[in-house]
């Protein structure tokens, strides 16, 4: 597994969970990356590898979610000709490959049960048997598992094998997401459009207007690192004028034309922003509507705060509910009690 991604950072918290994961690199014990999607998992696992003892042998990466159930097994452990429908030749599995190195297993937690108890084996005694055969076989490999799930939880649940679970916690380095290193996102953000704009062959870059800047560092970055950098290089990309650049676009999807649903029907026409009632309106309200219709005042002043609450954050559900003091699914409630779901699908 070759990566040309640099770990790039200088947040307190980052630099934290860097220095946990070269302080494991040199133990030869199970190693578990917990993350968000985009926060780096891999680069920490083939950082794990090449600071350890088995940096001259094999790095080995397993995404569990890309096979169906059926195959996982298969694709662990290998199997012999003839094991099942379609297996014409013997074939080694993930485990064999990286005899001697390093076993990335990503999305861990997708694994079926079936597939944790033969992993639960094949770490604790470091035997593995292929699918059809009768012997098990010796294998020396480090295991390291990324997932962006709380297996406690899982476990919890009965849908994660508790002894699994212990067996591979040995330690658990934990990723921050973006929105808790701030500081590290205009560095990110300088790296990857001087990049983007070396490989469009510009002379010399300017980097971001402050305003862009800003507006960088107050986004949540769902997508985290990942998501950073395709931001940045579509703005740098689109930026055809000197300087520094001045526009940027976080929702590629933004657009008034976009089906709202698999039946391709338009959103509705977006509500214009209500502006705050003035005195005036407020004594004319309560005359109108008299204090019997409490409810009613209410439920219109809450849609009109959610209305230009939206409109304030570009229509971005998660940055409404930031600023109302709301959870993502109490904003998405409040939308729906006002019909207002439409508006911002």
């Amino acid at each position: 597994m070759k990566r040309s991604t640099q770990v790039i950072g200088q947040s307190g918290v980052f630099l934290d969970a860097l220095e946990r994961a070269s302080r494991a690199a040199a133990l030869d014990r199970p190693v578990l990356v917990i993350g968000e999607r985009g926060t780096g998992k891999e680069l920490v696992a083939e950082r794990l590898h090449h600071l350890s003892p088995r940096w001259d042998q094999p790095l080995v990466t397993m995404n569990c979610a890309a096979l169906p159930e059926t195959l996982i097994e298969a694709e662990l452990f290998g199997h012999e000709a003839g094991a099942f429908t379609g297996a014409s030749k013997a074939r080694a599995g993930r485990f064999e490959e990286a005899d001697g190195g390093t076993l990335f297993l990503d999305e861990l937690g997708t694994l079926s049960m079936g597939a944790q108890e033969r992993l639960l084996r094949a770490v604790e005694y470091g035997e593995v048997t292929r699918i059809g055969a009768s012997r098990p076989m010796r294998v020396d490999v480090r295991i390291v598992a990324a997932t962006n799930e709380h297996l406690p939880d899982r476990v919890e649940a009965n849908t994660f094998r508790a002894d699994l679970l212990d067996r591979l916690c040995f330690e658990v380095v934990t990723l921050p997401p973006l929105r808790a290193r701030k500081s590290d996102i205009p560095v990110l953000a300088d790296f990857f459009g001087r990049k983007m704009s070396s490989e469009l062959g510009r002379d010399e870059w300017a980097g971001f207007t402050p305003e862009i800047e800003s507006e960088m560092r107050d986004y949540r970055w769902p997508g985290n690192v990942r998501e950073l950098r395709n931001v940045v290089e579509r703005a740098v990309y689109r930026w055809d004028r000197p300087g520094a650049v001045g526009a940027i676009e976080f929702d590629p999807f933004a657009s008034p034309y976009r089906p709202s649903g698999a039946n391709g029907k338009r959103p509705e026409a977006v509500p214009a922003p209500v502006a705050p009632p003035t005195d005036e309106d407020e004594e004319v309200a309560a005359c109108e509507v008299g204090p019997s219709d409490f409810k009613s005042r209410v439920a219109l002043f809450e849609r009109d705060l959610l209305t230009r609450s939206l409109a304030e954050h570009r229509f971005n559900q998660r940055a409404t509910a930031e600023a109302l003091g709301l959870s993502y699914d109490q904003l998405r409630h409040a939308l729906r009690r006002h019909d207002l779901i439409g508006a911002v699908a």
